[in-house]
């Protein structure tokens, strides 16, 4: 009863602390004096308690009141508890911007932003998660592919047939097989004397390599199919979804016109059979353009818009794009001449760093002609340039990173610039690893993954720091205006 009484004399000085100040609203004519009576706990604002010390509950008059009266009622609010006025009022200005969600809600009720899931919640949910997983699968289809191209198993299968089919099942059959693979350049150059377990294990690679891209496939048609008849998708992701399948099965194709031109007689004896670092390039980014758009595709369904609480954050998301598109084309590029690296086994030459053996860039670097094939053909120089390329890719995240810090935005965004510039440096740390050990398959497929989730950081982090869309932006704006 004391602590009430207590209060009440307090919040009576104060407002007429506040008075005196003329900073408190008047009254409108007729309505009635505030009461005496202490305010309860409770109230759900300032202006809303028990002691009706305004006329309305509007955020400036809260204010406006707290600024006049904070110095004669402050003990007493804190005597009130953590549901008091005082607390309630603070938290409604450290959370302004969260109270934003509704009229972003209502704005993309009305039909301001085009979703590319209908049906609800739960149909978006269902739609993402079956996009990340098949975003999933692509990421094992690569990595299995990088193990099946290191263990120099992609050339053991001679035929390819669309639909695929059953392995050898017989003692016969895989004698068969291995005759097919016995008239191969590969195995009469480099695999010579090759014993059947030895022929099984590369076999067993290639195929699971096939037929888990085949699954593939079955796993996008058929959700796919399911969600088109319930309603579920959009034309305009339908029409995206159908694109990536489509890119999906001239994959299949992609590969075996790769895995074809190593089954071919190389142009000179010496020269050790492989397939052709152009098809291998091809096939390699096209799987990556394939789950690059998977990936975005999945972020837009459960993420149509960008986190973008306050136009503060959405200025700084905007400065930021314009480096974070540019950096996420070199780690493209970087991504893609790794390929050629691979097409011409140019990790198993010059295993030193960071000179190139005893010189810092060899001598025959531009001794093919055309010149133009030397950053395609040329062993030295496709090594070097993916070493520079690694370089500039590293030396453009860490410029990333020092620029977010100097923006003000989202703290979730700043926490992926800095996650992308880890792994900026650790796959930089995993490629010298790599060419100092003379490629080991470990190694190998782990710098290969590396490059996929680096490119997957980029891809989010682009993703976003995307512009919202007008409703959001009007939402803001007019947030910004009312406070």
């Amino acid at each position: 009863m004391m602590r009430s009484r207590v209060a009440a004399a307090l919040l009576r000085r104060g407002k007429d602390q506040a008075s005196a100040l003329k900073t408190v609203p008047r009254l409108p004519r007729g309505s009635p004096a505030p009461s005496p009576a202490p305010p309860r706990v409770g109230s759900g604002s300032c202006g809303g308690g028990g002691g009706h010390l305004l006329p309305s509950p509007h955020p400036r008059s809260t204010g406006g009141l707290f600024a006049a009266s904070r110095v004669a009622s402050f003990h007493a609010f804190r005597s009130l508890g953590p549901k008091s006025c005082f607390g309630q009022c603070t938290r409604k200005m450290s959370t302004a911007s969260a109270a934003l969600n509704p009229t972003v809600a209502n704005a993309t009720a009305n039909s301001a932003l085009k979703l590319l899931v209908t049906k609800g919640p739960e149909a978006q949910k269902a739609v993402g998660i079956w996009l990340f997983g098949c975003a999933a699968w692509v990421f094992s289809m690569v990595i299995l592919g990088g193990v099946t191209r290191l263990t120099r198993s992609g050339l053991s299968m001679t035929e390819w047939k669309f639909a695929g089919g059953l392995p050898p099942m017989s003692e016969e059959e895989w004698l068969l097989e291995f005759e097919k693979y016995k008239l191969s350049p590969e195995y009469m150059r480099v695999n010579k004397g090759m014993n059947l377990e030895d022929f099984k294990f590369i076999y067993w690679m290639e195929y699971a390599h096939r037929m888990w891209g085949r699954a593939l496939g079955f796993v996008f048609a058929v959700p796919f199919g399911y969600f088109v008849a319930k309603g579920y998708v959009t034309r305009q992701l339908g029409l995206r979804l159908s694109a990536l399948f489509a890119l999906g099965g001239g994959q299949g194709l992609i590969g075996w016109w790769m895995v074809k031109s190593g089954l071919e007689e190389p142009a000179s004896e010496y020269v050790e059979p492989r397939v052709s670092p152009y098809r291998l390039a091809a096939h390699l980014t096209s799987a990556f353009a394939i789950y690059c758009g998977i990936l975005w595709t999945a972020l837009s369904v459960v993420m149509p818009e960008p986190p973008a609480e306050s136009m503060n954050w959405v200025k700084g998301a905007a400065k930021l794009r314009k480096l974070a598109i540019p950096v996420s084309v070199v780690v493209g590029i970087t991504a893609v001449s790794g390929a050629f690296v691979a097409g011409n086994d140019a990790g198993r030459a010059y295993n030193t760093f960071p000179k190139m053996g005893d010189t810092w860039i060899p001598e025959d670097v531009f001794s093919m002609e055309p010149f133009i094939r030397n950053f395609f053909e040329n062993t030295s120089t496709v090594q070097l340039n993916h070493r520079i390329l690694a370089t500039t890719t590293l030396l453009s995240v860490s410029g990333l990173w020092l620029t977010a810090r100097k923006i003000d935005m989202h703290p979730a965004v700043k926490s992926l610039v800095g996650s992308t510039l880890g792994m900026a440096a650790l796959q930089v740390t995993l490629g010298i690893s790599t060419l100092l050990m003379y490629v080991p398959t470990s190694l190998g497929s782990a710098h290969q993954a590396g490059a996929l989730t680096l490119l997957s950081l980029m891809i989010l982090l682009t993703h976003t720091l995307r512009r919202p869309s007008p409703a959001l932006l009007k939402s803001l704006a007019s947030a910004v205006k009312s406070t």
